[in-house]
């Protein structure tokens, strides 16, 4: 629209240019070398459009004959350059599809299109991985880093290799050369925070780890026990170096941060009971005791009182277990002071509490299950009733152990990085969830009910028909 407005508007100039001249008639007279020339303007006018499109033409034909090749020559690159980025296109997709042959082909087909390495390194490389050649990756990785646009990406590439094959120093140093080049990138504060604390270098996590909070590239709740883990492990090594008042320090802060993380708890009330601080560690082993019971928190608290007797003992364990009454392990933890003080009656009371949690088909905690044959022993010397609390505590649920949120493995001891992945403050005090094999699941369906209903002779044999037990479930 806008052109047929503008052609338009063209010729009718042109019609009103000729009314003009038409209209007004007159005569020009032009000498040049002696020849007199004489024409009308109207004439004049037109000769001179003619001469100026006629040179007008000259100049373009002249023009295309001189930059002919130049202009062939632009569009032979640009036609290449378009089959190139097509090859590099169809090179991603390849990856994408996991199809080597095709990706190394369209990646071989892009490089000798384009004359841009930058761009074509990082399809052969991953043409290369998917193709099982990791030198090459590595190679073509190595060429990106000497490149600024594409260093970046190398070293990620060369990262994520390092990390594939567990070597850990090379991936440390290559990630703090990316944080180096890109501070505020989330995967690299976060990658690199883990290498560090893989490494021990507590002092620069932490720097890093304030870092990736401030970015936001950790939540909230993670930052803050990942902090109270750091401040562990520089406890730790501030005592192992003799820095007994620094290692105190870190210490309860890492107890207010996390109450809850029950070795940051044990240290700390270890070094308060190494000082004489008796009631100070008892308040730091109840406060871990509120967010999560565990039977080291019980073991360090007896030692507390081990020169008092035991009446006083059981007390003491009582004001403990009312700081998380509905936990079985505090009923054990009483339960077990209860016993070393021969107050079976006692025992008993919370054992059966810790019990009652449970239905008539699922025995209680392996843990309670034990204690009950200890109690029976210690109390009635009873060798059926043993064997019966034995015999649950093989089909009830596991002991509590440390176990990785990040990878699921479980070890008996603690350390703030996971045995098997390598995480970091991932390992938490919980049952660990297992499937049981055909055999096993049979084996505890035909067993309860005649563990948990039936009675047991003076043989110890149990007698189905002869009712309920009368121990306490």
């Amino acid at each position: 629209m806008i052109r047929l407005v503008v052609t338009l508007t063209i010729i009718a100039g042109l019609v009103a240019g000729a009314v003009f001249f038409a209209d007004r008639p007159g005569t020009v007279e032009l000498v040049w070398q002696g020849t007199l020339i004489r024409t009308n303007v109207m004439v004049l006018v037109l000769g001179v459009v003619l001469l100026a499109m006629g040179s007008a033409l000259a100049f373009h034909l002249l023009r295309k004959l001189l930059g002919g090749p130049a202009a062939f020559l632009r569009a032979r690159r640009e036609q290449r350059r378009r089959q190139g980025y097509r090859a590099l296109t169809q090179g991603m997709v390849a990856v994408a599809a996991g199809d080597a042959v095709e990706a190394l082909k369209y990646a071989r087909k892009a490089d000798v299109l384009l004359a841009e390495p930058p761009l074509t390194l990082l399809l052969s490389a991953q043409a290369a991985q998917l193709n099982g050649d990791e030198r090459a990756a590595q190679n073509y990785f190595a060429a990106m880093l000497e490149r600024p646009e594409t260093e970046f990406l190398g070293l990620r590439g060369l990262l994520t290799k390092a990390l594939r094959e567990g070597d850990e120093a090379t991936a440390l140093r290559l990630a703090e050369r990316a944080h180096t080049l890109r501070p505020k990138t989330p995967w690299v504060l976060t990658t690199l925070f883990d290498l560090q604390t893989r490494a021990g270098r507590w002092d620069a996590a932490e720097e890093t780890l304030e870092e990736a909070a401030k970015r936001k590239a950790l939540p909230a709740t993670d930052s803050k026990r990942r902090r109270a883990v750091l401040y562990h492990e520089r406890a730790r090594r501030a005592e192992s170096e003799g820095l007994h008042r620094e290692a105190q320090n870190f210490a309860g802060k890492a107890h207010s941060l996390d109450p809850g993380l029950t070795p940051a708890a044990l240290h700390l009330a270890q070094l308060q009971m190494a000082e004489g601080r008796t009631r100070q560690a008892a308040k730091t082993i109840e406060a871990a005791w509120r967010r999560i019971p565990h039977p080291a928190l019980a073991e360090t608290f007896g030692r507390l009182y081990t020169d008092e007797p035991a009446l006083r003992r059981v007390k003491h364990f009582e004001r403990l277990a009312d700081c998380a009454p509905d936990d079985p392990e505090s009923q054990a933890a009483a339960a077990s002071a209860a016993i070393e003080a021969r107050l079976w009656g006692e025992a008993r009371r919370h054992l059966e509490k810790a019990a009652a949690r449970y239905d008539g088909l699922i025995p209680p905690p392996a843990r309670i299950c034990r204690l009950m044959a200890k109690l029976e022993e210690a109390e009635h010397k009873d060798e059926a009733k043993i064997q019966e609390w034995l015999a649950r505590a093989s089909i009830a649920s596991g002991d509590p152990t440390w176990v990785c949120d990040a990878c699921g493995g479980e070890t008996s001891d603690w350390s703030s990085v996971c045995p098997k992945c390598r995480a970091f403050a991932t390992l938490s005090w919980q049952v660990p969830t297992r499937h049981m094999t055909r055999s096993q699941a049979s084996f505890a369906l035909d067993a309860s009910p005649i563990l948990l209903s039936g009675a047991v002779d003076g043989n110890g044999t149990r007698d189905v028909r002869s009712g309920p037990s009368q121990g306490p479930v």
